[in-house]
């Protein structure tokens, strides 16, 4: 067993761990860091599979940017154990059935699902997820998508302006 296999059983088992931690911790703001811990651990699996720009891109983006959202709403709300309702026993059972039958299609997907003939697709192409690659193809490829992407992100930004300040 290489040090590849190592790291990516560390990294599942981080994940793993952490994400039962979101379910089961009892402070919504320790939901919230075991679920940057799940994103660590997803940025490392995205750097095994070569590829760092998507990443950078996670951590930057959803351990970043949308938990530190995550966590201020929280705090605003102020959620506490008086304003909790009580769920009733019957609809914690059907979670709990539909959650095992969901954990049953997903099993028995896995199980079907066939390995790439001699891995080709990770054999072969050595820069596939490297920043310089996406760029080339980004600038030469998709350049009109891309540029028209950029207009429309320019103009929701003028628009977020113009509306704020009325």
């Amino acid at each position: 067993m290489n040090l590849t296999h190592i790291l990516f059983f560390i990294l599942s088992g981080l994940a793993i761990v952490s994400a039962i931690m979101v379910l089961i911790s009892k402070s919504p703001v320790h939901s919230v860091l075991w679920l940057i811990a799940v994103f660590f651990a997803i940025s490392g699996h995205y750097i095994l599979l070569n590829a760092q720009f998507l990443a950078i891109v996670n951590l930057i983006v959803y351990a970043g940017a949308i938990m530190v959202l995550f966590l201020f709403v929280i705090m605003m709300m102020n959620l506490n154990k008086d304003t909790d309702p009580q769920k009733n026993i019957w609809i914690k059972f059907a979670g709990v059935i539909s959650g095992g039958c969901f954990l049953i299609v997903l099993i028995s997907l896995v199980g079907q699902a066939t390995e790439i003939n001699n891995k080709q697709a990770l054999t072969g192409i050595g820069n596939i997820g490297m920043i310089k690659t996406l760029g080339k193809v980004l600038f030469t490829d998709f350049v009109v998508p891309f540029e028209i992407s950029s207009v429309l992100f320019l103009s929701a930004m003028v628009g977020a302006v113009v509306i704020g300040k009325k």
